[in-house]
């Protein structure tokens, strides 16, 4: 490929298209400990001290320096360069390729895709897939921006508590909800983490995330999709696509599927599945 698509780490998408991307990882906080996101700390490592700790985990953006030496690499082998970074809402991560890229003028663009993990992911995917096809910088540039406010992030929360940790809900709200099984429906709309609905009960969250994916204009299957879990197990996500079967049945038998990471993992805990998509 003439272009290069580099990522940060909390892009998640398939281990296919993360392997034809340059990955720059931020860096995990669990209080004085400190790693490096998918290096020094894997996603599973990271949800087995995220249930085990007292607090919640920060993570901290890369520097310039860690993007300026990816960009060197792409423009000492005389390609151009596209970059996808998690919405700039949500951290300084885009703020830190830009000032890195301002080195390489007419060589590394950077995106700010406005959403997150799963959802820059299938972002990730249709760019690598042009690049693929000889598609130029510009070109890939052009379409990413044109599509990423069509994204679509919607997912359901198995517990309150780690929107109760994070400040997103008060105590007695997430008091309230536990005793009520309550399992919000959480979107990711222009960088912004909101609570969509709230389902009493698995089954009936099921059927609520889908009618939200509905209502938010439907999956346009010809393009990238992606469904993913937080925690170890995706286990009830299973459940999820198997009780919703008919919504999912035009993407064939091998739905894209990835383990969520840190970001989202924070906020939401383990146990929550996510659905990105380009609405219709």
């Amino acid at each position: 490929m003439n272009v290069k698509i580099i990522i940060d780490s909390t892009v998640d998408t398939t281990p296919a298209i993360r392997a034809k991307c340059a990955v720059v990882p931020l860096t995990v906080h669990f209080g004085e400990a400190e790693y490096v996101d998918g290096v020094t700390i894997s996603h599973h490592d990271f949800y087995e001290k995220l249930a085990t700790g007292t607090d919640l985990p920060t993570t901290s953006q890369p520097t310039p320096d860690a993007f300026m030496q990816e960009f060197q690499k792409v423009v000492d082998a005389g390609q151009k360069a596209v970059v996808l970074t998690v919405a700039s809402k949500l951290s300084g991560t885009y703020q830190s390729a830009t000032i890195a890229a301002a080195e390489f003028p007419g060589s590394i663009y950077v995106v700010d895709t406005k959403t997150v993990t799963i959802g820059s992911g299938i972002l990730a995917e249709l760019a690598v897939n042009m690049a693929e096809a000889g598609a130029s910088a510009e070109d890939i540039v052009k379409k990413i921006n044109a599509e990423r406010d069509n994204v679509r992030l919607v997912a359901l929360v198995d517990t309150l508590e780690y929107l109760k940790k994070g400040g997103r809900i008060s105590k007695t709200v997430a008091f309230a909800g536990e005793l009520l099984s309550i399992k919000p429906v959480i979107g990711v709309q222009d960088g912004e983490i909101q609570i969509l609905a709230k389902a009493r009960g698995a089954r009936q969250g099921n059927a609520m995330l889908s009618k939200q994916i509905e209502a938010m204009g439907g999956v346009d299957f010809s393009k990238p999709i992606m469904l993913g879990y937080t925690g170890n197990s995706n286990e009830a996500l299973g459940k999820y696509v198997a009780e919703n079967a008919e919504l999912w049945a035009s993407a064939g038998e091998d739905l894209p599927c990835a383990q969520i990471g840190s970001v989202i993992g924070t906020h939401a805990g383990p146990g929550a599945y996510a659905a990105a998509f380009i609405k219709k």
